[in-house]
């Protein structure tokens, strides 16, 4: 039974609902006979139109192009509690996690604002034990977490940054780097918060679900923390 977490988090995915209206309608009795009145019709209720279902984006093997299925129609094994979105989060997430500790080891010898290094130092503490417990799953099940190679597997990523944009990155100093940093790294945030919200929708393992909760909500109160730190 899915958690009441996750479907406050996924309610808003317009996922196709069927709504059944049952009205029962009973025979009213006429004065004290006890016989049914038959000159009263019953009521009915005119039926609940079925919104349509929200297709789903399958994202493609390196090379390939992505398809488009309908909710029901994402590809599980005969007893598998995990499905195509739920791999797919997981060994996407792995490198975009990755690239936050790479952005996040820069700050302690270029930020200028004390607070923007302790907000890196508490990226660093929350992402790397996550990339291990992603991996974890993965090769749990027999999945490579590094198949298809990093670049491809990246390349368009939501939130993802260019080489060129983390080497411009690296080589600021001060109030330069910390304002570069901050708007880097909340795009890269919103990024993982959108890809979280996804597997949400459509994906069906528990311990997958926990993990797309945690990385929204971690990420919306480290989004916080970087424009507060800005606006100061």
């Amino acid at each position: 039974m899915r958690s009441t977490h996750r479907r406050a988090v996924a309610a808003t995915a317009g996922a196709a609902v069927l709504v059944v209206g049952i009205i029962t309608a009973g025979f009213l009795r006429d004065g004290d006979d006890g016989e049914p009145r038959a000159d009263r019709p019953t009521a009915t209720a005119p039926p609940t139109p079925t919104e349509p279902a929200v297709p789903v984006v399958v994202p493609g093997r390196p090379g390939e192009s992505a398809a488009v299925v309908a909710p029901d129609q994402l590809p599980t094994r005969p007893g598998q509690t995990y499905n195509t979105m739920d791999t797919w989060f997981l060994r996407m997430m792995i490198p975009h996690h990755t690239q936050a500790l790479q952005m996040a080891a820069l700050a302690p010898d270029r930020a200028e604002h004390p607070g923007l290094a302790a907000l890196a130092d508490r990226i660093r503490s929350s992402q790397a034990p996550e990339i291990l417990v992603m991996r974890a799953w993965l090769e749990a099940r027999g999945i490579d977490a590094d198949a298809g190679g990093h670049d491809h597997r990246t390349e368009g990523m939501l939130g993802m940054h260019t080489p060129e944009a983390m080497r411009d990155l690296a080589a600021t100093r001060g109030a330069d780097f910390d304002r570069k940093f901050v708007a880097m790294m909340i795009s890269h945030h919103e990024g993982a918060i959108r890809m979280a919200t996804d597997v949400l929708k459509t994906g069906i393992d528990v311990e997958v679900e926990k993990i797309a909760n945690d990385v929204a909500a971690e990420q919306a109160a480290e989004i916080t923390r970087m424009r507060a730190l800005v606006s100061n």
